[in-house]
């Protein structure tokens, strides 16, 4: 049964459904939603199964491989394969894409091309977590582009086409370096062109050359992640997206960054990376402060939550350059456990939207006794964001604190410095989420003319929020319950780096 193409399948049945969405008889959106949604759960239910029967957690190479000759006159492969990294983030983007598809239900304009989007976009994003060849890597990368950048022009708030712009122009222009980069480290050192992951892992490199190739790729990743200063595209792209869309670039987009940090830079470029660490921590907790001081003078709700997507991925940075297997096992699961908030979070802003017609927090005061289930959910999501005990977002930074004091390759002043600036972020984290809670649900401001008869949260939104809070709790209570997935993994990858 292993030779079964299993990858192949999960990736190209979301498209493939997809482009059978013209012959749906154009009766009603009904029919369209409802064959959406059962494609994305199906493709969730074959990613769960082949993640229960086919994926063993205990071995560190890849498995699952699958190697088609695609383009004969130079190497060009369809390698697939998974390990204990991509595993998790899979799980995540079909789970956050399914509930993201059934959090599109009330988009009524063109919803043909709107639920096509959202499959090809699956596709791209599960593409990338399984490819085992570089310049397939670069394919799938770029294949997630444009239905973004459509799902922004067309569905989005006033100032998309300015947003959509911005966003095509830095992440096209950031890859632009992966290309290079893996052409580069294709070619050298030999006379055919090598781009299998594997084989590129065993290459070694000149350290100058492999200095410029590991920052040409941290700009790529520096742009997706988003790291302060390359991320000013996020706030306007999440302030002007529709919300469902919100979800998929929260939950998943900003994850394929720091995969494709651990994956490309610290895997095939191990001497770079043990150069860097240090800049990557400073930067991180850099990120940290500034983006919650400027998430507290955001009068958008959307561009607050956004600002603190940034901060959240300042962690993951933290984590990743602290070269300690609990510091890389925190930044995984700070990306999975904050691809659940994050998503809960732009989910709720958008629902408020469409109750109340304004996004600007000022406007807000007193709603909480109109809409009490939004209120609670969003209480609740907001002490998860700010690592409440209990909660997924408390397990990951509690990891990546202690990845970096424990880490061997740092002196002690330094860990102490960046301990302080990482603290000093925790503590602005509450400060900007419970001044937001404050100033959108207490008080009585709120003086616009609304019926009140429907105001709260339906049960189909319960519902998506109910599937967001279960992992969420699941995961801080019993953190094992993931970490076993990618811990094996990170202890193989962290053996090359020597101190």
């Amino acid at each position: 049964m292993n030779n079964f193409p299993w990858l192949t399948i999960i990736v190209f049945l979301p498209i493939f459904a997809g482009f059978l969405i013209p012959l749906i008889p154009s009766k009603g959106n009904h029919i369209i939603r409802w064959y959406a949604l059962g494609i994305c759960l199906l493709e969730f239910l074959l990613i769960t199964y082949v993640f229960c029967y086919h994926f063993k957690s205990d071995n560190q190479l890849i498995q699952l491989k699958e190697d088609y000759n695609w383009i004969n006159i130079f190497d060009f492969h369809w390698r697939l394969g998974i390990d204990g990294f991509s595993i998790g983030l899979i799980l995540l983007t079909g789970f956050i894409t399914t509930l993201a598809t059934l959090a599109a239900w009330p988009v009524t304009r063109n919803p043909r091309l709107f639920y096509f989007l959202m499959l090809a976009m699956y596709s791209g994003q599960i593409g990338l977590f399984v490819s085992q060849d570089i310049l397939l890597f670069f394919f799938m990368w770029e294949l997630e582009l444009i239905p973004v950048y459509l799902l922004l022009c067309i569905w989005g708030g006033k100032r998309r086409l300015y947003a959509a712009t911005k966003f095509i122009l830095y992440t096209a222009g950031g890859s632009i370096f992966i290309l290079m980069g893996a052409l580069t480290m294709g070619f050298y050192g030999s006379s055919e062109l090598t781009l299998d992951l594997q084989n590129l892992s065993n290459k070694s490199y000149p350290l100058e050359l492999e200095i410029i190739l590991y920052l040409g790729f941290f700009i790529a990743y520096a742009v997706k992640l988003p790291i302060f200063p390359l991320h000013t595209w996020l706030p306007d792209t999440h302030g002007e997206a529709h919300y469902s869309t919100c979800m998929l670039l929260a939950g998943i987009l900003l994850k394929m960054g720091g995969y494709g940090i651990i994956r490309i830079n610290m895997e095939l470029l191990p001497h770079a990376h043990s150069i860097f660490a240090p800049w990557i921590v400073g930067i991180g907790v850099i990120q940290i402060v500034y983006a919650a001081l400027t998430s507290f003078s955001q009068r958008n709700l959307k561009r607050r939550i956004a600002y603190s997507s940034v901060s959240h991925m300042g962690f993951v940075l933290v984590g990743i350059g602290s070269m300690t297997d609990i510091g890389l096992n925190g930044a995984i699961l700070q990306m999975i456990s904050h691809g659940l908030i994050g998503a809960a979070l732009f989910f709720l802003a958008g629902i408020s939207y469409d109750r109340i017609g304004t996004l600007f927090i000022n406007r807000m005061g007193g709603i909480a006794t109109y809409m009490p289930k939004i209120f609670t959910m969003f209480s609740s999501f907001s002490m998860a964001s700010l690592a409440l005990p209990g909660m997924s977002g408390f397990v990951a930074e509690f990891l990546i604190f202690s990845g970096i004091v424990i880490s061997q390759k740092y002196s002690s002043n330094f860990k102490v410095i960046i301990t302080i600036i990482e603290a000093i972020g925790i503590i602005l984290t509450p400060i900007y989420l419970l001044s937001m809670l404050r100033q959108i649900f207490y008080g009585h401001k709120f003086s616009k003319d609304i019926t009140f008869d429907n105001m709260d949260a339906g049960p189909r939104e319960i519902s998506i929020l109910i599937c967001l809070l279960f992992p969420i709790i699941g995961i801080g209570i019993y953190p094992n319950s993931v970490l076993f997935l990618w811990n094996n993994k990170v202890n193989f990858l962290l053996s090359k780096f020597i101190f």
